[in-house]
């Protein structure tokens, strides 16, 4: 029974990442192998202790990394799109750089002037006033589409910075 749903996990596009470990009476050689070879993560037969289970189980988070492939890669809702390992956002395909320039710097402010520079370039014609309007779009866009909104946070009279991460997330 266990090794047909460990069988049927892995085989799942969208469960094969999870952690598996086996907890079971069967001690014989062969059924802890056939137990990993059916795609289980960590193997524990009993009798066990609890800190036991639980170390294993901090170890195999370690090893697969399922913190890390828990949160959701690549998102799209509407026009929105957003690619965590490219460090990317885009509004119907083109790029939202104003957003990757705040959170490449997290808890720096960035005037509204460097950020022009930045975004727009030094060659154009842009307001100031560009910047809020881009802002205020853009978080629209999040609003809409049901998403968190980003981290960021107005500085008065100054411009913007993307919110430092407290640790928790």
């Amino acid at each position: 029974m266990a090794g047909e749903v460990c069988r049927r996990l892995r085989q799942d596009p969208e469960a094969r990442t999870i952690p598996i470990i086996m907890v079971t009476g069967r001690v014989e050689e062969g059924d802890v192998i056939l137990g990993f070879e059916l795609g289980a993560d960590d193997y524990v037969t009993k009798p066990f202790s609890p800190r036991e289970l639980i170390a294993r189980i901090h170890a195999v988070v370690r090893r697969t990394g399922v913190e890390e492939s828990r949160r959701q890669v690549f998102v799209k809702a509407g026009d929105l799109e957003i690619d965590r390992d490219r460090f990317e956002v885009r509004v119907k395909g083109r790029p939202v750089e104003l957003l990757a320039v705040l959170a490449s710097s997290p808890g720096r402010v960035f005037g509204r002037d460097e950020l022009l520079d930045v975004v727009w370039g030094q060659n154009g014609f842009v307001q100031p006033h560009t910047v809020d309007v881009h802002l205020a779009r853009l978080r629209g866009k999040f609003v809409a589409t049901k998403l968190p909104m980003p981290a960021i946070e107005t500085a008065r009279g100054v411009g913007y910075r993307f919110r430092e991460q407290n640790g928790n997330g």
